[in-house]
């Protein structure tokens, strides 16, 4: 069943406008009688019937409701080192999949894409959007944020003993780096330099932990996904 999201979602009746609206008559091709799910700012689910159609405003018929079940109970925020080229817009996808809460862009000292104010603006859009329909296909409670462009010491500061950094040169067990965390994680990924032993430092000092993540160099997109997966096996959130 098609999942999208609205706020406000109160009575028997909702209407749906703009993107979404134009989503399900052109692309998905929807028709009266057809099922989707609404998921609002509560995290509340309503399973509703399509009343009316059009590019414009689809109306529908809230039939039942209850708590989204499909987020993990942990909340965990990427703070991702910017990728060359593309390869931002597939961690963020991927990411959302697997349960980020948020995806925080951050300027390590490594990181060769280096975006002025005004391509930032229109790469965060896209970002979002990005986020956005990610959500929506793997059935989230909510639709996690890509926030603004953040230097690396802020970064550090801001997930303070939150903190876990993954280092090529390794470090401590991702389970051991878990323990006494509690339900706030923020995981640090570098870019394709990956991380100088400064920023490391930096990290530590402020009270989090470098992991390292086996024995083979991952690519820059490829260590979130598997960082995620690991934090979300290890605290009960997949399998």
């Amino acid at each position: 069943m098609a999942w999208f999201f609205s706020k406000n979602v109160t009575g028997q009746h909702h209407i749906i406008t703009g993107e979404d609206a134009h989503h399900i008559s052109r692309v998905l091709r929807m028709k009266l009688g057809e099922g989707i799910t609404i998921c609002d700012e509560n995290q509340v689910c309503h399973e509703c019937t399509i009343e009316s159609i059009s590019p414009d405003a689809v109306t529908v018929t809230v039939t039942s409701n209850a708590p989204c079940l499909h987020e993990p109970n942990i909340h965990l925020t990427l703070y991702q080192a910017l990728p060359k080229g593309e390869k931002m817009e597939m961690v963020i996808q991927k990411a959302v999949e697997l349960g980020a809460a948020e995806i925080v862009p951050v300027l390590s000292a490594r990181c060769v894409s280096r975006p002025d104010e005004k391509s930032m603006k229109k790469k965060l859009e896209r970002w979002n959007k990005i986020a956005k329909a990610a959500a929506m296909q793997s059935r989230r409670g909510f639709i996690p944020t890509v926030a603004p462009l953040l230097s690396f010491k802020d970064a550090a500061k801001l997930a303070g003993s939150d903190a876990v950094i993954c280092y090529e040169l390794g470090g401590i067990s991702m389970k051991k780096a878990l323990e006494g965390k509690g339900k706030s994680i923020s995981l640090f990924i570098g870019s394709e330099g990956g991380f100088e032993q400064s920023e490391v430092d930096a990290v530590i000092e402020n009270g989090g932990a470098a992991v390292g993540l086996g024995r083979r160099i991952l690519r820059a997109e490829t260590a979130p996904l598997a960082a995620i997966s690991v934090i979300m096996y290890l605290t009960g959130n997949l399998g």
